[in-house]
């Protein structure tokens, strides 16, 4: 293990960036609904990575495999559709679990490079600067984004689905956007969202779940998890489902 969980999860997201940039693995992979060859690639050198560093590896693309004291939550591209189609908004998130707790987390817009990196405790950074939520109270005044399509309007000022669940709840994080919420049929599994969770708890901001289940967890499940600015903001959207 390395003397920093962090080292490795930037290793990892690095050696993913390779192979975005090299633009050969373009189109499905035909192995599985939704699933790209860039995603089958990266998932490929984060494990070589990961493994190297002497972590248990449970990834979106290939499941669990590999022993260690500590568990790597992977999606190697969140944002698949996006990156396929040249929309400069995917990421590699990585969240680092020790039994059931969440105490490191790395996101990567690897359109951009801009990074997000938290470590329980340590507060949460984007490019190596602190970051915190808007503080804004007022859903008439916010920025909401969705995974899925809402039913109707929540009174919100402008509404966002960007397709890359990880880096918009680091906008909620880091005070771009005021809340993300799935809408209530759609869901998330914990590589979609555990690297931004972290990065919410350590900016100040706040999470909920819908059916109050523990959003901290290494197994291939579903949730339906929300993110807030402010606790005024998660209990307007508790409050305001289904949508």
């Amino acid at each position: 293990m390395k003397s920093s969980l962090l080292d490795a999860l930037r290793e990892c997201a690095q050696e993913i960036a390779a192979v975005v940039k090299s633009g050969d693995h373009d189109g499905y992979s035909g192995l599985r609904s939704t699933q790209y060859h860039l995603d089958i690639a990266a998932d490929e050198v984060a494990l070589r990575v990961l493994h190297g560093a002497g972590f248990r590896v449970v990834s979106e693309e290939s499941g669990v495999s590999g022993n260690g004291e500590y568990t790597v939550v992977l999606d190697p591209i969140d944002g698949s559709t996006n990156c396929d189609h040249g929309v400069p908004f995917f990421a590699t998130s990585l969240a680092v679990l020790r039994d059931d707790e969440l105490v490191a987390a790395l996101v990567v817009n690897q359109a951009t490079g801009a990074t997000y990196e938290a470590e329980k405790g340590g507060g949460a950074r984007r490019d190596g600067e602190k970051i915190s939520p808007s503080g804004q109270v007022d859903v008439a005044k916010s920025i909401v984004s969705f995974s899925g399509l809402p039913s109707r309007h929540l009174g919100w000022a402008q509404y966002r689905s960007l397709g890359a669940a990880s880096l918009e709840i680091c906008l909620v994080a880091d005070g771009s956007l005021d809340m993300f919420s799935v809408a209530a049929r759609s869901g998330l599994h914990p590589w979609d969202y555990l690297g931004g969770l972290l990065m919410i708890e350590e900016a100040g901001a706040v999470s909920g779940e819908y059916d109050r289940k523990a959003l901290v967890t290494s197994e291939r499940v579903r949730r339906r998890p929300f993110f807030a600015a402010t606790p005024e903001l998660l209990t307007f959207l508790r409050d305001a489902a289904p949508y």
